[in-house]
């Protein structure tokens, strides 16, 4: 989420509220305070924003709200409001650790410049510290499957569940989900996470080389990405090795296996042994709101391994991604932040380039979309949510390739 709250601490009511809605209009979130004592008790390490401060005030002045800022949070960005004759203080502030200052009166304009890039400041600020909670907590799927969608939030958790659970695991996904991936993730998760993790195609696996595998898994854990597309006597060999047990299977597939299961290609006793825990990675088109979430992770990641400065992230890259459908996910995503990183191509879609028809559609899916995640995947109560007839829903459902079962717990 973006950091948009600023406390303005001001003795002067008629700068409080001119400062304040100046914020308000560039849509930030201003909280008013008209001294110190009333501004101390929202200072300290969770606030979630920035502070801009007159110096002088009566009583305890900017300079007192400045250090008692930087005695509860160090990185807590103070803006202070100077007026005329004061530059020299204000000068003097900044060297004791005020993030800027500015002049009264200054224009609006100048003033949300300031103000957003201090913002800027504290979202990174605020979202290095949660990554590196997450990191000593030591709960890999924290730290690795990126994205603040309820849709994100419950892979996680189904991530979770599957390490714990210790028994054989089917991943499945659309191509390109990042299948591998979350099959990893289990294993880092489970208490196998020390012993080895092997990943293969299961597309020409012959019995030898699946034997000698599960030797080198011992302890640890086999992925078979594409596991029905293993050969009948290499599924009859598999079956063999799970009953003599010594390591943990994963399989990983971007096709219907139940279909393939029926359809005889699939040995029924492998398909369901794998049934029992399944994790399902969602498209990104279900969940359009991790996308900016993950393009600014591969974007620092492709910079890191190209040895270059992460180029800016605007506004405008975002929308334009997320005007998207992405049907290669995580894939095509990645790609699309490495082609950003080396300045190969503008990833984004300028919204004039989409026409009334497509702009409409998207606003019906992502209409769709949210009445399926608050009926937790019920579709009749999405359907009367939205006031549409049951067959229509459907319809539509049909028309943007949205399945109830995706939105349930």
């Amino acid at each position: 989420m973006p950091v948009t709250r600023v406390l303005l601490v001001d003795d002067d009511a008629a700068v409080r509220e001119a400062l304040g809605q100046t914020l308000e209009l560039a849509d930030f979130d201003a909280l008013t305070a008209g001294s110190f004592v009333e501004a101390k008790d929202h200072i300290g390490p969770a606030f979630d924003g920035i502070i801009v401060s007159d110096i002088r005030m009566p009583g305890r002045d900017g300079f007192h709200l400045l250090d008692y800022a930087r005695s509860q949070d160090p990185d807590l960005p103070v803006i202070l409001l100077t007026g005329e004759g004061d530059i020299p203080m204000a000068v003097r502030a900044v060297s004791l650790g005020a993030f800027d200052f500015l002049e009264k009166p200054c224009s609006p304009a100048d003033f949300t410049a300031v103000v957003a890039r201090a913002l800027k400041n504290r979202a990174l600020v605020l979202e290095n510290r949660r990554l590196k909670r997450e990191l000593e907590t030591g709960d890999p799927a924290a730290r690795l499957i990126f994205g603040v969608s309820p849709l994100a939030e419950r892979l996680r958790t189904r991530v979770r569940v599957a390490a714990g659970a210790g028994t054989e695991a089917l991943v499945t996904g659309p191509p390109g989900s990042g299948i591998s991936k979350v099959a990893e993730v289990i294993h880092l998760s489970s208490p196998r996470a020390k012993g080895p993790f092997e990943k293969r195609a299961a597309a020409g696996l012959d019995r030898g080389e699946l034997q000698a595998l599960w030797r080198r898994c011992a302890g640890g854990t086999l992925f078979l990405d594409g596991i029905g597309a293993l050969s009948q006597d290499t599924q009859l060999a598999l079956i063999d090795l799970l009953e003599q047990g010594g390591a943990v299977l994963i399989g990983g597939s971007s096709q219907d296996l139940a279909a393939v299961a029926e359809s005889g290609q699939m040995s029924s006793d492998l398909y369901y042994r794998l049934e029992v825990c399944q994790v399902r990675i969602p498209a990104l088109a279900d969940r359009p709101e991790d996308i900016p979430v993950l393009f600014r992770h591969y974007v620092a990641q492709a910079a890191e391994q190209a040895g270059l400065m992460p180029p800016d992230v605007t506004e405008e890259v975002i929308s334009g991604l997320m005007a998207q459908d992405w049907p290669g996910n995580a894939r095509a995503l990645m790609s699309a932040a490495m082609r950003f990183v080396l300045g190969l191509g503008d990833v984004s879609v300028p919204e004039n380039s989409l026409g009334l028809t497509e702009r409409l559609a998207q606003v019906e899916r992502s209409l769709l979309i949210e009445a399926l995640r608050k009926a937790e995947g019920q579709a009749r109560l999405a359907a009367e949510a939205l006031k549409l007839p049951r067959k229509t829903f459907y319809d539509k459902l049909a028309k943007y390739g949205l399945k109830p079962e995706t939105y349930r717990g």
